[in-house]
Parts: structure tokens; sequence; C-alpha cells
């Protein structure tokens, strides 16, 4: 069995990278160390490389088309992972999970049709709807006993005439929750009674922690099934955001029928030669490499819990089950989020996402990324502890 090194430094500046490269840009500073956009820093494996290196010998990139391995290997890695048969037909490749949910939204909803999400959650969940003129309808998460929990009182108290839609995060990101199976059997029965077309982000489900479930949404219920379209990717799980892999898997005849329609029309369902390539060498070849990354990853999460609990107890990691983003909680600093950030960014010399981008429910939290070598979450740890050290000594002389 290959062991794979995520302890590897690699450079990544200079390369276009949207996480190093854009710094200034985001944050208006260059020097700082990045733990913010939602890819890692590990080196893709070496059987997707290879298997674009195969295809690049080959001189003309012409058109092309989904080859059955691709269908294939999906349905044998949903299927591996999950437990869920899928046919063939209900997949689809789409440009993307966020332009699939922009594309679905088109589909099936109006200008001025309220979509529903559920903050603090992915901000384009947020944005897309309001580019796009639809109303966005609040149904915060409750956090109850330090523990984050679906609002079904508040939803069904939200929903009026004019919601067409939910945008579902699963696994939720920033809080990396696994949804349990009731929550989501309950949401469904909602969704389906009040008539709301779920649109399931499951873009981090590959990456859910051993001891915890992912169950995709469509197969939580037959009222689930009915009313739901989803999106999963490789993208997270073998870091090749820069590739776009993402697919759909629509199970509802109707429903697959009209979005597939809709895809087909402006030609959004065909993907690009290297898309194909790197989705079925990552599902044919990538179990053991996603198994040791994923110990990796919780080793990262490990340090930075066990850290703030012997050196900034004022700063609270939310219990990560899925993914490599960390969830921050600095409410008992006592700053407020401008005072937060500017301890982060100025003094910290570290480029965290501001908790409040997920929504005025993450006033009080940052969102840290830890898919990178160990050695650069203790540094940024580090830096962490000496500007809160450093703030709480000019607090005692003012």
């Amino acid at each position: 069995m290959k062991k794979y090194c995520f302890d590897e430094m690699i450079e990544r500046r200079g390369t276009d990278c949207l996480k190093y490269d854009c710094l200034d840009r985001y944050f208006g500073k260059k020097d700082l160390m990045p733990f913010w956009v939602a890819d890692m820093d590990f080196r893709t494996p070496d059987f997707i490389v290879d298997a674009l290196k195969e295809r690049c010998e080959h001189p003309v990139f012409g058109y092309t088309f989904p080859s059955d391995a691709y269908g294939e290997s999906i349905r044998r890695w949903v299927d591996a992972l999950y437990g869920w048969d899928i046919r063939s037909e209900w997949l689809s490749f789409i440009p993307g999970v966020v332009k699939g949910i922009a594309l679905a939204l088109e589909c099936f909803t109006r200008p001025g049709d309220g979509v529903i999400i559920q903050p603090p959650v992915y901000h384009p969940f947020r944005i897309v709807p309001e580019s796009l003129r639809r109303r966005v309808v609040y149904n915060p998460l409750r956090l109850r006993d330090g523990v984050y929990e679906m609002d079904f009182e508040q939803l069904e108290s939200v929903i009026d005439r004019g919601c067409r839609a939910l945008i579902l995060s699963s696994p939720h990101n920033p809080a990396g929750i696994v949804w349990k199976k009731e929550t989501l059997q309950k949401l469904a029965e909602v969704c389906r009674r009040r008539r709301l077309l779920v649109i399931a982000d499951e873009i981090h489900a590959e990456m859910v922690y051993p001891s915890f479930t992912h169950h995709p949404f469509p197969t939580v219920s037959s009222e689930a099934a009915d009313c739901s379209i989803t999106f999963m990717a490789p993208s997270k799980t073998f870091n090749i955001a820069g590739i776009v892999s993402s697919y759909a898997i629509v199970p509802d005849d109707v429903l697959r029928s009209t979005f597939y329609a809709f895809l087909k029309a402006g030609e959004f369902h065909e993907g690009t030669i290297f898309s194909y390539i790197a989705a079925t060498a990552a599902y044919t070849h990538g179990a053991e490499w996603r198994r040791q990354m994923l110990d990796y990853v919780r080793g990262n999460m490990s340090l930075v819990d066990t850290f703030l609990g012997e050196y900034l107890p004022q700063i609270k990691l939310y219990p990560p089950q899925a993914s490599f983003l960390a969830w921050l909680d600095c409410r008992e600093l006592g700053l407020s989020q401008q005072e937060l950030v500017r301890l982060i960014v100025d003094e910290a010399g570290l480029a965290f996402n501001n908790g409040t981008t997920f929504g005025k429910e993450g006033t009080g939290y940052v969102r840290m990324n830890v898919g990178c070598p160990r050695s650069l979450v203790g540094k940024a740890l580090y830096a962490l502890k000496q500007a809160v050290e450093n703030h709480k000594r000019r607090e005692r002389v003012e």
C-alpha cells in the first residue's frame, strides 16, 4: 500500500492561485499566511496527474463526450460510500456546484421568487439568488447547548406563497455538520408538503469523518427523492477545484427531464476532456488516498482543538464532522467583528474567512482552512496566540 505524504511544502505563489496570489485583492496585504479559500495545499494525487499527462501526449484536444467509464466510476463510488445505487440516466455533468445552483434557480424559479437559506452558510447561497433577483428568505440555524440545529418551526413560519426553493448545505459549510437522517427526513417532509425544491450542495460529502455517516438527501425518504436535485464533485476531496468536475444526480423523472433539458439547451451538461478524465481517475483509484488524506486532516483538526484548549481557551473549535474547514468561535475574546478581523489579519498575519461572510449569524466567528501541511497549521496557531497575548497586554496597559 502506497503511503502518501501530506507534509510536503509546495510553493503555489505565482501560479495564478486564488488562495495565495489574490491576498492583496481580498485582504489588502500580500504577506499573509492563507487559510481561507476552500482548496487544499496537498499535491494532487499522482493517479490523477498521470491520467491527465497521458491524455496530453495526444496532440489533439477536440470535442469530447463522457465515456462509459466516467459514469460507471461515479456510480461505483457513490454506491461504495453511501450505499446509493444510482441509475446512469440520473447523472449529468454540471459546470460547477455554484453554477449548478444558479442554473437550477434559473430553471425552476423566477425573479422575485423566494429562495430559503440556512445561515451561517456558504455565502454564494445568498449571493447567487440575489444576483438573479430572487428574494432571499432566511431560516437561520439554531445554536442550542453549543450544537447547531435546523429550526423547523421558524422554517414553517417564513415559507410564503412566493417561496420556490431551499438551498441545503450537506455536510454543512462552514460548521462541518453531518446532518442526521431524521433531520433530513423532517426537512424533506416540510419541503415536499410546501412545494419547495431542495437544491442540495453535497460537495463535502466525500470528506465525512469515519465515525459519521453522510446521507445523500434523496436517499432519506421518497419525499426527499421527489423534490430534490443533488450536486456532488471530487474537487474538494482530491484537490482539483481548478478542474471543473461536478455532477448532478436527479432521481425524480419530472425534475430531471425539466432540468436536464434546460442544461442541454445551453450545452451546460457538456464537460471538458480534463473534467471527465480527472473524475474517472479519482473515483477509480482514489479510495486509499482519500482515507489517508482524511486521517491527516483529522490530525490537523485535533491539533487545532488541543492547542486552543491549552493556550487559547477563549477561542473554541466547533466540533467538525467533515471536511478541512474549522469554524472558530472567538466570541469570548470580547471583540467586535471589525476588531477580530483586524487582530487576525493585521496582528497575527493570517488570512481567515470573516465569519460574517456566512451571514450575521457568523458574528464572533472566523473560518480556518486546515487542508495544508501540519507545520503550517502549527505556525498559524502560534501566530494567533501571540496576537491575542499582545492584545491583552495592550488592554492591561490602557
